[in-house]
């Protein structure tokens, strides 16, 4: 089928292209037929084709496609139905329906969408009691078709109406009034299906239905006191298993609603109905029906989670209320393990936020009395928890798959937010009984207890102790006392000792004579692959917060270290951050054991690194190169002494504060020892983006760390920057660059090799720009930053003869055209610095002068559709600057700009250009103003303004 040929859009053509959308093998000719068939669905020759495929000797996939082109011809292109043929169309509707009431489902369905689509353009003034000439329309006795038939297609027509309504593209004022009328005709479906589904003899099909169509009208929130009755029959029908699901349904839509708690007393009526329920769950449970237990849980959690407060007010209904968080807690500690045997108890987790969120929201004396019933509660929910949260055994574990295995391990992240939460309401006290019970697991010499166990209960302590300052807690000793009596045979729980000993970490550090009952497990540890996550960030947490107590363990820890790092027992990230927590470590040392310690750890490092720089380069020699330059940035980014003597300051004790170190800085002196290295390294390796990245990297870094202890390093590095850049430019090296920039251009002796670096990347950046920027984005981004950030630290580096300010202001405006955003907000970034130094930079003033209306031009572009509408406000910003700086210029330019017909889009009117210019030009202190006339312009020269696309703006 040829898409171009609308005139050929007769029932022959359309027959043929569906025919070849359904059976032919060939997938270029069905793309090419739903093409055709789309452009033929909205066509004008729809109305007359659509109704010949429905007749009755048609396929039902011919027949679908008619009904389907009736529907949208109904729902999109209302506006081209003449009025008088309103009624015409709805008498077709009717009879279609009922003659396929005991026809193919599909097409049913889908003319029973088109006429709840006309139903609702034509509500409430055109067809005003349209639900009840429904209801009437399909209970007059038909000759041919079978009541029950017509039963079923006036229900099916009854649930799409509203699912119709929700997804309808009616303006949102028509919205509000069909809704009124809906809500209006409720009372026209109500005894309906009140009948329906009480009636003896009704069929389980029909009382199906009808369950679906009050699940599909409490969308339109149907007051819930209007629709007491039928709940309360959705209840009975729990006893049927054909019907469960679909009741189960109804119940939760219905009690869902937003609105439903303004109906208290419907609400009290409910609760007895839930409790009722109590015996089927746990027979579901018993038998094992997994279905069974889950429906009813799901009603239980949405009546406490929807309407716990409403119900809390009910005083004198507590006992109750108190029932049903009861019956929540039964399906929180279900029994099996989930995902494996239950897939229950995890609905009801928010449900315990939700009631302590009520329950603490109480003012002072309500809350008490509330807490002295439920404070129980919450300790029995953490037992409950912590029993969910246990591991199975290890031969059911290992039976699992990874997914189930994963799935569990959400789990528990979930168990130990909702721990950390009950913690607000428990308090000191949670811990102590968590304290209570682990200890006398632990010492409990008749039982034996299985790790499982004692695992949980130590997760539970570390998801308190993670989040929540315990170090006013009394029995955090004694748990550090307990962990080394565990018996540690097993992975998952020595993982759970790691982590909590982690968790611990600050409150180590104001209790270091605890170290060193917990050190030597964290060390035995690390050499465990199995252990590697929870061991390496465990120290690393230990060598962050207690550095200054760690001196006497020093040489231990770097030695495992070293040990672990050579027997390559960790993958990549786990031995970077190892290396950070050495660096941490190497801290709170004297220099010259920093050195002792720096030499013995890297020197292996470093030998190794000459003898793969000798290599010729291959890709397992890169990888073997990538990360050893990465074991020395990490070092690097946590090696810091200059925190010694910050530290040292106030009440810390004489020895702490022992003269400020002298001398270059270690890190200084080893870099200094490779850089000859890691030329050689470079200059073997420039061609590749990842090894220039690795480099820059450590002196990016270094310099973060050090900052102005890097000093003696600046003119060798610019100088090796500048090389490198020359020869193969990259966006790394250009970042390396801004660093320097912006932490030494202010100092006038570090002043001439940065200003030399400054001016070398400029001039071969624009080398790039001449042959053509485009396939180097990164580049561009990072080039108009380090640019923003020399005008921001020393706008001198622009006063320079070498320095091609007019270039580089007409690269800026066309990186401002790069479809990036990222490139094009780092280049509204540079415009912005640029533009207020027109008065004390001159070659800024100049070019501004000349070719400030360039710039201008671009910005409209952008504003007028060019670029994406998230980068509006960073345009407001360097139109709000070139109105500050350069009003007299902007006035003439802008009156130019938009006097060109069509721009910037063709969708805005002169008296509109003019208005945004105006208003532009009035606001020259408030830039929020400015951005928001920017935002409002751009959705008018995009023509979306006023359309529900804008709104979500």
């Amino acid at each position: 089928m040829d898409p171009d040929t609308a005139a050929d859009f007769t029932v022959e053509n359309v027959e043929k292209a569906l025919h070849q959308l359904y059976y032919d093998p060939n997938i270029e000719n069905k793309n090419l037929a739903q093409k055709w068939l789309m452009q033929a669905q909205v066509s004008p020759q729809a109305w007359q084709f659509c109704w010949v495929l429905l007749r009755p000797e048609k396929v039902p996939e011919i027949q679908y496609f008619g009904a389907s082109a009736l529907h949208t011809k109904i729902s999109r292109y209302w506006g081209d139905i003449p009025a008088e043929q309103y009624d015409t169309l709805k008498t077709q509707l009717f009879s279609q329906i009922a003659r396929f009431a005991s026809g193919s489902k599909i097409v049913l369905t889908r003319l029973c969408v088109a006429l709840a689509s006309l139903a609702l353009n034509m509500m409430p003034e055109a067809w005003p009691a349209a639900v009840s000439e429904m209801v009437h329309m399909f209970q007059e006795e038909g000759g041919e078709v079978d009541g029950r038939a017509r039963c079923l297609a006036l229900l099916e027509l009854l649930t799409v109406l509203p699912e119709e309504f929700q997804t309808s593209r009616l303006p949102q004022y028509r919205k509000g009034q069909v809704r009124g009328a809906l809500g209006r005709e409720w009372t026209a479906v109500y005894p309906l299906l009140q009948q329906l589904l009480r009636q003896p003899d009704s069929p389980s099909l029909v009382k199906a239905r009808v369950l679906k169509c009050l699940s599909s009208w409490v969308l339109l929130d149907v007051p819930l006191n209007e629709s007491e009755g039928l709940v309360e029959a959705s209840f009975t029908a729990l006893a049927d298993p054909e019907l469960f699901d679909t009741a189960v349904e109804a119940i939760v839509n219905t009690i869902s609603q937003p609105d439903s708690q303004r109906y208290v007393n419907t609400l009290l009526k409910l609760v007895p109905q839930v409790l009722q329920l109590q015996e089927q769950l746990r027979d579901a449970v018993q038998n094992g029906d997994m279905e069974t237990s889950h429906g009813i849980c799901r009603i239980a959690v949405s009546l406490g989670e929807n309407h716990s407060r409403a119900l809390l007010e009910q005083v004198e209904h507590w006992q109750g209320f108190l029932a049903l968080v009861n019956m929540i807690m039964f399906c929180t500690g279900i029994p099996g393990h989930y995902p494996v045997n239950e897939t229950t108890s995890s609905l009801t987790l928010t449900f315990w936020y939700t009631l302590q969120d009520d329950i603490m929201s109480f003012e002072a004396e309500k809350q008490a009395v509330y807490l002295q019933v439920y404070r129980p509660v919450y300790f029995q929910l953490v037992d409950v928890l912590l029993h969910k949260a246990q591991f199975p055994t290890d031969e059911e574990y290992a039976s699992w798959s990874s997914d189930e295995k994963e799935q569990f391990r959400i789990y528990r992240v979930d168990i130990s937010d909702t721990l950390m939460y009950v913690y607000e309401m428990l308090g000191a006290e949670l811990l102590s009984n968590l304290y209570d019970k682990l200890g006398r697991l632990l010492t409990n010499t008749e039982q034996t207890t299985t790790w499982q166990h004692t695992e949980a209960l130590l997760y539970g302590f570390q998801s308190i102790a993670e989040t929540i300052d315990v170090n006013y807690s009394d029995v955090i000793p004694g748990l550090i006392g307990l962990i080394p009596r565990i018996n540690i045979n097993n992975v998952q729980l020595a993982d759970t000792v790691m982590f909590t000993i982690g968790a611990l970490a600050e409150w180590l550090a104001d209790h270091p004579v605890m170290l060193s009952s917990v050190l030597p497990l964290v060390l035995q540890a690390l050499g465990n692959p199995d252990l590697s996550v929870s061991s390496v960030s465990t120290l690393k947490k230990i060598c962050r917060e207690c550095k200054y107590d760690l001196p006497p363990y020093a040489t231990n820890i770097v030695a495992v270290s070293q040990e672990v790092l050579i027997k390559q027992i960790h993958k990549t990230s786990q031995c970077m951050w190892l290396m950070q927590a050495l660096g941490f470590l190497l801290s709170a040392l004297p220099v010259e054991e920093i050195l002792r310690n720096l030499h013995s750890l890297i020197t292996p490092y470093i030998q190794q690194l000459e003898k793969l720089a000798e290599e010729t380069p291959n890709p397992s020699n890169k990888l073997a190169i990538i990360h050893i330059l990465g074991l020395l940035s990490n070092l690097f980014t946590t090696l810091d002494i200059t925190k010694q003597e910050e530290e040292s300051g106030e009440s810390a004790p004489p020895i702490k504060s022992a003269p400020p170190q002298t001398g270059p800085n270690p890190v200084v002196v080893v870099l200094q020892q490779v850089f000859a290295l890691i030329q050689t390294v470079l200059s073997k390796w420039l061609n590749d983006s990842q090894v220039v990245e690795a480099v820059c990297a450590i002196f990016e870094k270094s310099v973060k760390t050090l900052l102005h202890d890097f000093a003696p390093m600046v003119s060798q590095l610019s100088e090796m920057l500048g090389q490198m850049y020359s020869t193969i430019p990259q966006a790394s090296a250009l970042d390396l660059t801004r660093q320097m920039v912006h932490i030494f251009a202010s100092e006038t002796n570090h002043f001439p090799p940065i200003k030399a670096l400054f001016e070398l990347v400029t001039s071969v950046t624009l080398t790039i720009f001449q042959q053509g920027p485009r396939d180097h984005p990164d580049i561009v981004d990072s080039f108009m930053q380090l640019q923003a950030q020399g005008l921001k630290r020393k706008p001198d580096l622009f006063l320079s003869e070498s320095l091609d300010v007019k270039a580089v202001f007409h690269c800026g405006v066309l990186s401002l055209k790069f479809p990036e955003a990222p490139t094009v907000k780092s280049t509204c970034l540079f415009f912005t610095e640029l533009i207020p130094h027109c008065a004390d930079i001159p070659s800024v003033g100049q070019v501004v002068q000349e070719d400030g209306k360039i710039l201008l031009l671009a910005v409209l572009e952008a504003i007028g559709g060019q670029s994406s509408r998230s980068l509006m406000d960073q345009f407001a910003e360097v139109l709000f600057s070139l109105n500050k700086h350069c009003f007299a210029l902007l006035t003439v330019w802008l009156k130019e700009a938009l006097r060109s017909p069509g721009f910037p889009s063709s969708r805005v009117s002169d008296e509109q250009k003019n208005t945004f210019s105006q208003q532009v030009l009035r606001e020259r202190v408030n830039k929020r103003r400015v951005k928001d006339i920017v935002k409002e312009f751009t959705l008018v020269c995009r023509g979306l303004h006023g359309t529900e696309y804008a709104a979500d703006y």
